[in-house]
């Protein structure tokens, strides 16, 4: 078996999801503990523009995989080209971004390669020359550490916002073509529908402003409206908010809600449970307003302000706008 890591990226109509780059960070940092070599597996139809942006990070290359059953996803056609690969070249670990797409194939992949898989990865550490993996476990409220029994290849999935994208090393990788006789979709695709329609997708945001409980009711909202927008941020929420119909479901950050991952995520009111948290961890940089000084959010925040919002939130939004000019 080779010390090689292949990282598997997920892309639609040659965008590429905001995972593959988290997960790239991913397999570079497990590369920098097992004293392995990255390589990126691409696969889709068209896939010009997107392999050109994978070929720039530091990679030893860039397998691409381009076959007309491969131009929408399907668990036969990926997993017809996947396994074979994955037996010929025998990589140490395959990454994946966990995510509803990996989740529907890569347990079916596991046993066409006979390989081991730990899910929902969120970090590793090397222990007395041992990889141990850790996991949360009972949505979120606990974590394990896995340790993989046994030799061969080793499939993993990364939680999202465990390994930030701008982590990410740039740098220059070849493209290779792979083989993609195996290629046979197994399901015909009639259309696809974006669920939920108009509901906000937090995962994509750069800046999030959050709110809980302890902005008191939803006539508190419009002051930290008015910060998102000076911010240009999304606003979320915690479940309480949600439950007392404060804000609409699609705004729900945590274990049953959204996952979020951005550069800066500032939490106003809320206490810091560790169902909200579960949601909110792989966020750059975290600032918290509560007035409460042992309240749990402050244990994960950079910087934390303990007050009342009503008078700091209105006197930040004014600091924001000077410094906007």
């Amino acid at each position: 078996m080779s010390n090689n890591i292949w990282v598997v990226l997920q892309q639609r109509e040659g965008q590429l999801h905001r995972g593959s780059i988290e997960a790239i960070a991913g397999a570079q940092k497990l590369a920098g503990e097992t004293g392995g070599t990255v390589t990126a597996v691409l696969l889709g139809s068209d896939l010009g523009s997107a392999a050109e942006q994978v070929a720039g990070y530091d990679l030893a290359s860039v397998l691409v995989v381009e076959h007309e059953s491969l131009a929408n996803y399907t668990p036969g056609a990926y997993i017809g080209v996947l396994a074979p690969a994955i037996r010929d070249a025998a990589p140490a670990y395959v990454i994946f971004t966990h995510t509803y797409q990996t989740v529907d194939y890569v347990g079916r992949l596991c046993h066409e390669v006979d390989a081991a898989y730990v899910p929902e990865v969120i970090s590793f550490e090397n222990t007395e020359g041992e990889l141990l993996f850790k996991r949360p476990i009972l949505t979120g409220k606990m974590q394990a550490r896995v340790r993989v029994k046994g030799e061969g290849t080793v499939l993993l999935s990364l939680q999202s916002g465990a390994f930030p994208a701008d982590s990410a090393a740039a740098g220059s990788a070849e493209r290779v073509a792979l083989d993609a006789s195996g290629a046979d979709a197994d399901r015909e695709l009639l259309g696809v529908e974006q669920v939920g329609g108009d509901q906000v997708d937090l995962s994509k945001a750069d800046v999030v402003v959050a709110v809980g409980r302890g902005i008191g009711k939803p006539e508190n909202l419009p002051p930290i409206e008015e910060l998102a927008k000076a911010l240009g941020a999304d606003i979320g929420a915690s479940r309480p908010v949600i439950d007392n119909g404060w804000l609409p479901r699609d705004r729900q950050i945590g274990s049953s809600g959204q996952t979020v991952a951005p550069k800066l995520y500032l939490a106003i009111g809320i206490s810091g449970a560790i169902q909200h948290l579960v949601g909110m961890k792989g966020s750059g940089c975290v600032v918290s307003i509560n007035k409460d000084p042992s309240a749990p959010i402050f244990n994960v925040s950079k910087y934390g302000i303990v007050g009342d919002l009503h008078e700091v939130v209105p006197a930040l939004t004014q600091a924001v706008l000077e410094a906007k000019g």
